[in-house]
């Protein structure tokens, strides 16, 4: 439907004349808008002759949400789509701050203003909208009262559309794919898309820079962007096996609908708003929950040096496994993740879903001999569960092998649902197999039961091949980090490997979700040419390689967040290289504050953090393709005190494809007054740790 949006556009055209103070307003209007607290955003609500309900959202006095559809459609009842009126509002506003066990800050910010605005028709239908404006951008969400013929439905279409300028480009992945969310970013005009996955990032003609995501996705499928018309974007729900939608039990709400805004793009990396609209957390007191870095039997069967069944050469054995143990406590390492431990990983495992248990061990590995060392050295074992989407099989054994890790000190827990996306497999009671597709709201509740469950005993949960990141680990401390995109796998055996520009897209994009297990620190850059093991399985081709130089893989520990991080490559690698390596058992993975200083999406970023509980700061900048020299004000450093700067930067010759480990590592005095020189190679980076000197 075509609808006249000539109301809403004069409502947001008469506010954008006015102060900041829209709530204040009196009259009808003032029921119909809402701005954000420094006034630079306005949101305008309305209805059509037609009585289609719609909003729209202008910023600095540019309309950035052409005037948008609202409303839901269901299987068998009438639909909240047209037939309405506005019949109240209200308004209200918050400011405060509340503190992250963990996170890229330690202290957030919650300051929004708020618009509630009632929808109701003539026969009795009735729905609510709930608006949050921000500095930083809005968020909304449906919320249908108890009513008459409602208390149970089903929704066929979610009716939310998001207009955006034709002219604008955009990063994104596509949706409803084989490979779930682990696709190349593509850099395109809007005529190219079609579905694509959220957070989708939108640079407008102007250089307004949007996201379009969702947060707080609880018993509900995930929302797509599909591109019905030029520049209109609606909602599209993850389908279910089973049901003709999404199916609620009134009264209930959806999750958030967000929209990031900022004047550049390092403004939306610096953005709270898909934590601020989530619940605060549920599980009570979590110091439990330990940020840090670990080490792992994984990078090892991705280069084909050891595999994770017994058909090669075995990875997860004891022996193994305590020899990544020592490495881990010789450097500071906490934790130790292992691979490939328990049965059903021989032959094709891609597809031995139904036969993986997360309790047995293979003969070669001793869970307790091999936990209790690792405790002994101070360092903790990882676990590990794949599923190959599987869920039936998981939840059924979940409760014995959580469990199994309590009673081994396990405190994380990696887990993985490999399988192509649509094909997430349950078993119901009658023993029919359905198969759902990630996102969809069977295993949205699924990622949601294995988090809960794991903070009974004290575990933490970082999964791989997951749902996408709405915010939950504000809820749920314990959800700690997790996949979501094409990781540093992919530079072992991908066609092709993760180009440079990739790690200069993903904090633009999928990291403004949330933190990523992305698994840094290669130090062997064409492993694939590594000397062949005997009985191992046949390298890869070479030209899977790395695509960054040295010190860019330093630069990721900073650029790209996650409150654990791995050192990904072998301990003899990192053995060979001591220098680089400093900076790996330097760089904490939990923060006081995070700043991204300057950057354009898919080029470069340049961001600096302060360790929590510490004076000290880390800066990483990384680059594309192209080589840049940045001169980057250090004005993040506090006033009056002078640091060492330790640095790791590209030589003046380095280049990811030429010569990719040339290093120029140094140390300097800086002040907040400093304006730093951070050459970046092509595929390049920088790393820097600063410290008060008075430390020394």
């Amino acid at each position: 439907m075509i609808f006249s949006a000539r109301v809403l556009l004069a409502t947001i055209a008469a506010l954008l004349c006015l102060p900041s103070a829209v709530l204040a307003m009196q009259g009808d209007e003032a029921g119909r808008s809402v701005s954000s607290p420094d006034g630079r955003l306005v949101v305008a609500v309305d209805v059509t002759g037609e009585g289609v309900p719609q909003y729209g959202v202008a910023y600095g006095g540019e309309m950035v949400i052409a005037p948008s559809r609202l409303g839901m459609r269901f299987a068998a009842m009438k639909g909240f789509d047209e037939g309405f009126a506005i019949v109240g509002s209200s308004a209200g506003s918050a400011d405060e701050t509340w503190e992250q066990p963990w996170g890229e800050r330690r202290f957030v910010r919650d300051h929004h203003n708020e618009l509630v605005v009632n929808f109701a028709a003539d026969d009795g239908r009735s729905f609510n909208v709930r608006f949050r404006a921000f500095d930083d951008g809005i968020g909304f969400r449906y919320e249908v009262p108890a009513q008459q013929g409602y208390d149970a439905v089903t929704i066929v279409d979610e009716l939310t559309e998001f207009r955006v300028a034709e002219a604008s480009t955009a990063w994104w992945i596509p949706s409803r794919g084989w490979n779930r969310y682990e696709y190349l970013y593509e850099t395109t005009g809007l005529e190219e898309m079609d579905i694509v996955h959220t957070p989708v990032t939108f640079r407008m003609p102007s250089g307004i820079h949007l996201s379009v995501h969702e947060a707080a996705l609880v018993d509900y499928a995930a929302m797509s962007l599909k591109q019905y018309r030029p520049g209109i974007f609606a909602a599209d729900l993850a389908p279910s096996a089973t049901a003709a939608g999404v199916v609620k039990k009134g009264p209930f709400t959806t999750p958030w609908r967000t929209i990031q805004v900022a004047p550049d793009a390092a403004g939306l990396v610096n953005s709270d708003l898909i934590l601020n609209l989530n619940e605060p957390n549920r599980l009570g007191d979590v110091s439990w929950v330990e940020p840090g870095k670990y080490v792992g039997i994984w990078w090892a069967m991705h280069i084909n040096d050891r595999s994770w069944g017994t058909d090669f050469i075995h990875g997860a054995t004891t022996d193994e496994t305590k020899r990544y143990i020592d490495f881990a406590a010789e450097n500071g390492f906490d934790g130790v993740l292992v691979e490939g431990w328990n049965t059903g990983w021989d032959g094709d495992w891609f597809n031995n879903g139904d036969v993986f248990s997360f309790t047995e061990t293979y003969p070669d590995f001793d869970l307790r001999e091999v936990a209790d060392y690792a405790l002994s050295k101070g360092v903790r074992l990882v676990g590990h569960h794949e599923t190959s989407g599987n869920i039936t099989n998981y939840e059924r054994q979940m409760a014995d092998a959580y469990d199994l890790y309590e009673d081994h000190g396990v405190r994380q827990v990696k887990t993985g649902y490999v399988a192509d996306g649509g094909d997430a497999k349950w078993v119901d009671d009658t023993g029919v197999a359905h198969y759902e597709w990630h996102d969809g709201q069977k295993m949205v509740n699924h990622y949601i039961h294995s988090v809960t469950e794991a903070a009974k005993r004290k575990i933490s949960i970082n999964t791989h091949e997951p749902i996408k990141d709405t915010g939950l680990r504000r809820t749920y401390p314990n959800w700690i980090t997790r996949e979501g995109a094409r990781g540093q796998e992919y530079n072992a055996w991908g066609q092709p490997p993760n180009p440079p520009e990739h790690t200069a897209i993903l904090p633009y994009t999928r990291m403004l979700s949330g933190p990523m297990d992305f698994t840094p620190g290669i130090f062997d850059l064409m492993p694939n040419e590594r000397p062949q093991l005997e009985g191992a399985a046949p390298r890869h081709s070479t030209a899977s390689r790395v695509e960054t130089t040295l010190a860019k893989q330093l630069a990721l520990y900073v650029t790209i967040y996650s409150p654990i991080q791995m050192a990904a490559d072998l301990p003899e690698n990192y053995e060979a290289r001591p220098e680089p390596f400093q900076f790996i058992r330097d760089v904490p993975a939990d923060w006081e504050e995070s700043i991204a200083l300057a950057g354009a999406v898919g080029d470069y970023l340049v961001i600096a953090r302060q360790e929590r509980g510490s004076d000290d700061w880390f800066l990483g900048a990384v680059t594309d393709e192209e080589a840049r020299n940045i001169s980057q004000p250090l004005s993040f450093l506090t006033d009056g005190v002078t640091y060492r700067a330790e640095y790791y930067l590209d030589a003046d010759d380095a280049d990811w494809e030429t010569n990719p480990y040339a290093m120029d590592i140094g140390s300097r005095a800086v002040t907040s007054e400093t304006v730093m020189e951070l050459p970046l190679a092509p595929g390049g980076g920088a790393a820097v740790r600063f410290y008060p000197m008075n430390d020394e």
